[in-house]
């Protein structure tokens, strides 16, 4: 970018495109009725986990844009969106004013529909709940495999003899609780975002990009990663 000015422009483009990384990790952390809702972090570590369980979101964008923006974009269903599009409207500005090229201007454009449809695919797999036919069938198969599964190996284990028979529950036990477990991955595995230890750790992800772009503007004061104290990721 060049012009009078150009560092501060550049920085007021980085500090919006943390701000559109901090609205949709928010975004993304929001509770839905299908999600796991009864174990989310918040509940045995309050304040110090997850976005949305303390309504920060209005708090950690006043550092990044104006009030005023700040104010348009909350009032918005999708926060997120209309930071991206305030980031587009703002490129375009800065292209009409002669700042940079028409080739870094494509390139720039190209990376906003990049962003835009990565937001788009983490939306849609928050937003839309697996097909639920296929966990219950799972669900119920597993318990008939459970309920079946004694009676088979205990026709296996009689033909080895009297005392191999006590090896059935053992045996049954062990396969049920393979079984299950596996379900139960699966089951959480549908909704990586709703803010449990199994969760993808968005804000860890985000808050590395923030120290990456703040050191590139080599600011002195970059903030830290979130705490590892209790075993897990963000």
């Amino acid at each position: 970018m060049q012009g009078e000015g150009a560092e501060e422009k550049q920085r007021e483009l980085v500090y919006r495109h943390i701000a559109w990384l901090t609205a949709l990790r928010h975004q993304l952390r929001l509770a839905k009725p299908w999600e796991h809702t009864d174990i989310r972090l918040n509940t045995l570590f309050p304040g110090t986990v997850c976005e949305d369980y303390n309504n920060r979101l209005e708090r950690e964008l006043e550092p990044l844009i104006s009030k005023e923006e700040i104010k348009h974009v909350l009032s918005k269903a999708n926060p997120a969106t209309q930071l991206m599009k305030n980031q587009s409207l703002k490129l375009q500005n800065l292209k009409d004013e002669g700042r940079y090229d028409d080739f870094r201007h494509m390139e720039l454009h190209q990376l906003m529909v990049s962003f835009y449809a990565d937001q788009g695919k983490s939306e849609r797999i928050k937003n839309f709940p697996f097909l639920r036919q296929y966990a219950s069938t799972a669900l119920w198969l597993t318990w008939v495999f459970a309920a079946l599964l004694p009676l088979a190996l205990l026709d296996i284990f009689q033909t080895k003899g009297e005392v191999f028979i006590w090896f059935t529950p053992v045996v049954a036990g062990l396969i049920i609780w393979i079984f299950f477990l596996m379900e139960k991955i699966g089951d959480y595995s549908e909704n990586p975002f709703e803010g449990t230890y199994n969760d993808v750790p968005i804000t860890t992800i985000a808050r590395g990009i923030e120290i990456d772009l703040r050191e590139m503007m080599n600011e002195k004061e970059v903030p830290s990663l979130p705490s590892t104290e209790y075993g897990f990721q963000m």
